[in-house]
């Protein structure tokens, strides 16, 4: 099946073409004139939705312009003001209006005629929101915006200096994958140690987030934070209950992996104890890999993987790169991590990222282009609803899209036993992935279970947790302090709440969408992106079918991709 992309920018028809948010008061008047749309049939219920979509998703990219603009350069004064206008301003004031607008498209009389496709699943989100929103929580919301920023801020200026030169914690990290190993006990200490420095500020900030989080939750009826997100984040498809099955499956069948993993590493590097400074360097003592020279070098080659794969990928990149779509070097000054942010009206995504020439850089740029192709093929679906997919879902999209390029590696790595030597490291560290995500899942249930905890109960908690899903050949003696407080740089601990089991869900339907890829490529490529293009017009389950996989994450089916996974392994290592 042949794809083209449109590439022309949608027509306005609710606001004037050349309509600027200034302020507040400059978009109040389109608020009010879609409340005072009198709804008297069906074909009006639709446009008001049309007309609905259309503000929101202007909206929602100067939202999203104002917060790239902040995290590429997070020193700005003036870029931080504009953020925090649209959160302190803007938000507030359209979330009442919000409300209102679900309400009066589910009260309207004539939502039940809609078409189930699409509409059912944006009427069942409506519902829920309408249960849950609280006036009182505003206010709320606006000042846990405010505090979340707060964490780029702290630790996106962190740098730390070797051999003379100032780094950022992103670059500083390449040099764990050198073959001296004082060289990696140093900087991993460096960078360890910067971390700790602001441990006590982190904490602080924790702190007031569970305390404003927990109180979200309970102006809303619930009892806690947890119970909430589950509500607000609409996961229909799957439980709390759900998730510590998933915590025990991986407790039984992952970790005794990763011990193996962690075991041969350390005979093959043979040192007494293996430190965590030992885990990313090439245990046989070979030179790191360099899959790219530059920012740009790593795009080029990236866009030539997606060619590859099907034409319809790489000119998907090409429009990004038209449109200046790309932020991808590690400097001081920049957030840490990497992210694909929508651009709603413009249909085409910004990608951000931290690259410092290593193999996971590759990988990360893989993975956002995943999620770039994700917004590309549902930007042109008729309402924002449809459009704004789960993250079960979107994570499916850039995880699959690591593994569906791993036979296009060599563009990376021209010698073939480079590129054998990427593959095999990018399958071992989704072994360590999904452990990984079981450890900060549990920990974020346990946090908002315990929400008046105390710092020494929270440590011990963390510490009996990572103990857990951790192999137990690592060595933390002397490191204790660096262990304890490891979970903070974990971003979405900050930002983006009980946002981190979507990562192993997706991880287990990517290793099923290359297990299909692996027997019969071209009808699961079709099945991958024809999954895609539903958006968010169906439940969960029937995007993941659609795909040609479960949605399942019990201890069987993670058994049975893991089993995959190790034969996939195996044969790198023995070919």
């Amino acid at each position: 099946m042949s794809r083209t992309i449109s590439v022309a920018a949608p027509k306005r028809n609710f606001l004037p073409s050349d309509f600027q948010l200034s302020t507040w008061e400059s978009v109040l008047p389109f608020f009010e004139k879609l409340r005072s749309l009198s709804i008297q049939n069906l074909a009006e219920l639709q446009q008001f939705c049309i007309s609905r979509s259309e503000l929101e998703s202007y909206l929602s990219e100067n939202f999203a312009w104002r917060y790239i603009k902040m995290s590429c350069d997070n020193q700005h004064e003036e870029l931080q003001k504009s953020y925090q206008q649209f959160v302190n301003d803007i938000m507030p004031n359209a979330s009442i209006y919000e409300d209102a607008w679900n309400k009066k498209v589910v009260e309207s009389g004539f939502a039940d005629q809609l078409p189930s496709h699409g509409y059912g699943i944006m009427l069942r989100g409506m519902k829920k929101a309408i249960d849950i929103f609280r006036e009182e929580n505003i206010p709320l919301y606006t000042e846990l915006s405010n505090l979340s920023t707060e964490y780029g801020a702290l630790t996106g200026g962190l740098m730390v200096e070797i051999d003379g030169q100032e780094k950022t914690l992103q670059q500083a990290n390449a040099y764990l994958e050198s073959t001296d190993r004082n060289k990696r006990q140093e900087v991993y200490l460096l960078v360890a140690n910067k971390r700790l420095s602001i441990k006590q500020e982190l904490n602080e900030l924790f702190n007031k987030l569970i305390e404003r989080r927990h109180q979200v939750a309970q102006n809303a009826g619930f009892d806690n934070f947890r119970d909430y997100s589950f509500a607000s984040l609409g996961r229909f498809d799957y439980t709390a209950a759900d998730c510590f099955e998933f915590h025990e499956a991986v407790a039984q069948t992952v970790v005794p992996m990763v011990n193996q993993q962690a075991a041969k590493r350390k005979e093959v590097l043979q040192v007494d104890a293996l430190k965590p400074w030992d885990k990313a360097v090439d245990p046989w003592g070979r030179k790191p890999l360099v899959p790219f020279s530059t920012a740009d070098d790593l795009l080029t080659k990236t866009i030539q993987v997606f060619d590859e794969l099907d034409p319809f990928l790489g000119n998907c990149l090409k429009e990004m790169v038209k449109l200046n779509r790309f932020d991808l070097d590690s400097r001081k000054g920049k957030n840490p991590g990497g992210y694909n942010y929508p651009l709603e009206e413009s249909g085409f995504p910004f990608i951000f990222m931290n690259a410092a020439g290593q193999v996971r850089d590759m990988v990360t740029l893989l993975h956002e282009g995943g999620h770039a192709v994700h917004s590309i093929v549902t930007k042109d679906l008729a309402l924002n609803a449809f459009r704004n997919v789960p993250s079960e879902v979107a994570e499916l999209a850039s995880m699959s899209m690591e593994l569906l390029t791993i036979d296009h590696w060599d563009i990376y790595f021209p010698n073939p036993e480079e590129a054998k030597r990427a593959k095999i490291k990018h399958l071992e560290d989704i072994l360590e992935t999904l452990p990984w995500v079981a450890t900060i899942d549990a920990f974020q249930h346990w946090i908002y279970e315990n929400p008046a905890h105390s710092q020494a109960e929270r440590d011990a908690k963390w510490l009996e947790i990572i103990a857990r899903f951790s192999d137990n050949i690592t060595d933390w003696s002397d490191l204790q302090e660096i262990k304890t407080n490891i979970w903070q740089k974990q971003l979405h601990l900050f930002e983006v709440p009980f946002y981190y089991i979507e990562y192993a869900i997706a991880q287990l339907g990517a290793l099923a969408v290359w297990r299909n890829y692996c027997r019969q490529p071209k009808q699961a490529l079709e099945q991958y992106l024809q999954a895609l293009e539903l958006g968010y017009t169906e439940p969960m389950k029937t995007i993941y079918a659609a795909a040609g996989i479960e949605f399942n994450f019990s201890k069987a089916y993670i058994a049975e991709l893991m089993s995959f996974l190790a034969e996939k392994i195996k044969n790198l290592e023995e070919s």
